[in-house]
């Protein structure tokens, strides 16, 4: 009987040793501050992806996926011409479509059986959101009818608890909080597809709803970090300047609701706010001064295997180069640390944020990795340049002629500066076609001259 009852008494002391220090460990993990963050888009899960070695290399402590985190829908062919038309004035047949639930399932399983990526899983805090492939729908918004069953399966690959609030609620916006008092890291998690509207509506993107949580999550508990993950890019509108070529979605697509974005970080008074996007399929860093009383960057990493440059044969590259050159953007971050002249990067990448809290005072560095883990773009930011310096509005010219690079819109540039791409590639067609035309021409007039001839003889 002693023996028996001395037992469950030496267990009962082992459990509770083992809680106890479960319960250190817990409040030893949140109370250690966040130094290295990894994020990325844009995952086939169906083509090679080699770059987690380099991300796990990095050994980030927290992993945001920005979107695409697998390619949820079917690519039909491109075809001009027969049946069914996919691309053309006169396409009858749309190029993207959805795939069923068990489809959905099997391509998230795929993705998450990744070596590399089940590496980091087992390391690192990973979390994040989705943009329109695993959405369900290329370039979907809210008249999705999937949407539902989708961000169930979305919530289930980032192992999201059966009771977490995210799975009761409409979309998958989330917040989280990382690190001590004073070195306070607070991630915000955006929803750019369950609320949107159409494209070219100049309607909202978030909702009522995720604009009424994010007011309070801004206003919430002070951060020296907030970073604020959005699938689309905030800060670069580059469809302003290669329209009518090709349009991207962005948040300067939808003006109304950036500008509000932007108010709303201003009236809050939220300090050290930086942006983190995907979508695009290249990597750069972008800022905007002339918004919230301090500079604002969006880092935007796309893709871990989705990359522009892929699409075109290695000596073809440098044409992407050139065109990303000479397109005009007012809002790039352009130093000695840029690896091509354009200061973007099209190439399988990840991006990264250091923060040193040693430093007086505290810096983050901002980079874009390639597949090798080797920097492409960066640049290090003060955090006490983050902070609002007063009230001045983004219209005021004596903000504006303080930092003139990064406080004209795209969509301000005028006429030819804005539109010159276009004016570029309309004239190299028109070139290219008279030049045909006139080799046509010498073609039938030689023929005709050789006909001509040969009756004569």
């Amino acid at each position: 009987m002693a023996a028996s009852s001395r037992v469950p008494s030496n267990l009962h002391y082992m459990l509770l040793s083992v809680w106890c220090f479960s319960l250190l460990c817990t409040a030893t993990a949140e109370d250690s501050p966040i130094t290295r963050i990894a994020f990325g888009s844009c995952a086939n899960q169906s083509a090679p992806q080699p770059i987690w070695e380099a991300i796990n290399k990095f050994d980030p402590q927290v992993f945001i996926w920005l979107g695409d985190n697998i390619y949820g829908d079917i690519r039909k062919p491109n075809r001009l011409f027969g049946k069914e038309r996919t691309i053309g004035p006169w396409r009858n047949s749309p190029r993207f479509v959805p795939s069923s639930e068990a489809e959905m399932k099997v391509r998230y399983a795929k993705a998450k059986a990744n070596p590399g990526y089940s590496r980091l899983l087992r390391k690192a805090r990973v979390i994040g959101t989705w943009d329109d492939h695993d959405y369900g729908l290329n370039d979907a918004g809210k008249e999705f009818d999937r949407k539902v069953i989708n961000q169930r399966l979305m919530l289930d690959f980032l192992d999201e608890p059966l009771d977490s609030p995210r799975r009761r609620q409409a979309g998958v916006y989330a917040s989280y909080t990382f690190g001590p008092s004073n070195k306070r890291v607070k991630v915000i998690v955006l929803d750019t597809r369950y609320h949107r509207d159409p494209l070219r509506s100049d309607g909202s993107i978030l909702g009522d709803t995720q604009w009424g949580w994010l007011e309070e999550e801004l206003r919430g508990p002070h951060s020296e970090i907030t970073i604020i993950a959005s699938s689309v890019q905030v800060i670069s509108n580059l469809s302003a300047t290669t329209g009518p070529l090709f349009y991207m979605e962005s948040w300067g697509r939808f003006p109304k609701e950036r500008k509000r974005l932007f108010q709303l970080i201003q009236d809050t008074k939220r300090n050290g706010v930086i942006f983190i996007s995907g979508d695009v399929h290249f990597g750069e860093i972008t800022r905007y001064d002339c918004a919230v009383g301090y500079p604002l960057y969006d880092v935007t990493s796309s893709g871990l295997v989705q990359s522009v440059e892929k699409v075109f044969p290695r000596p073809l590259r440098f044409v992407v180069r050139l065109l990303f050159w000479y397109t005009p953007n007012t809002m790039r971050v352009t130093n000695d640390n840029c690896r091509c002249k354009s200061c973007t990067y099209g190439q399988q990448n990840f991006g990264a944020i250091s923060i040193d809290w040693d430093a007086n005072p505290a810096t983050v560095r901002l980079e874009i990795r390639d597949v090798n883990g080797l920097t492409a773009l960066s640049t290090n930011v003060s955090l006490s340049e983050l902070q609002p310096r007063g009230s001045k509005s983004s219209t005021d010219p004596t903000t504006k002629g303080k930092s003139q690079r990064h406080c004209t819109l795209e969509a301000e540039l005028q006429g030819i500066t804005r539109y010159r791409l276009a004016v570029l590639v309309y004239f190299i067609i028109t070139v290219l076609v008279m030049a045909l035309v006139g080799l046509i021409i010498g073609v039938v007039l030689t023929i005709t001259a050789c006909v001509y001839k040969c009756k004569v003889d």
